[in-house]
Formats: C-alpha cells, structure tokens, sequence
C-alpha cells in the first residue's frame, strides 16, 4: 500500500505520543501489515483497520482513505488488549 500522503489527526499523534510510537513505525505497518478489518460505510471516508509488528509488539492503526485527494488518513494507533483479540490479534474475542 503507498503511503506518500500520510495525515495524522490530532488524535493519532496524542496515541502516539502517549505510548512511544514513531510515525516511522506507522509507516512501515502500513507497508507491510494486514488489513483484519474493513470499515466501508464509514464517513466522511471508508476506512480499515491494519494490524503491524513493531519488533514483538502488535499495534492497531485505523487509517481513512480519502481517495479524492490521494491522502491516507491516520484516525489512532494503539497497542491491542490481549483480553480482546485472539492470540494473534487478527480477530476480536467473542463475548
């Protein structure tokens, strides 16, 4: 997936900054991570939910594509809660 035109929110960069992500690590999930989740109906723009590796920890980022203007829309980054996803954090526990 290209990255050229990487947004980030607001929020995004106080997630980040609180828990010691780079834009550099969102980047790079962004390169090479999984799409686990597809959120069409979403607005203003659809969006995704993309699972990446920073070394042995697992983080979430939830990206919008605003197709029009060719931008990728960083919305939050986190580290997923064990007691929520499976083990391989591709699938939310059932409850």
């Amino acid at each position: 997936m290209a990255v050229e035109s990487l947004i980030f929110r607001v929020h995004a960069i106080q997630r980040m900054f609180e828990r010691g992500i780079r834009k550099e690590d969102v980047r790079q999930i962004l390169l090479t991570g999984a799409v686990i989740e597809e959120y069409h109906e979403n607005v203003p723009y659809p969006s995704r939910l993309v699972l990446g590796w920073r070394g042995q920890w697992p983080l979430h980022v939830v990206v919008a594509d605003n197709r029009k203007a060719g931008e990728t829309i960083v919305i939050t980054v986190y580290e997923p809660n064990p007691e929520e996803w499976e083990p391989d954090f591709k699938r939310r526990k059932k409850t």
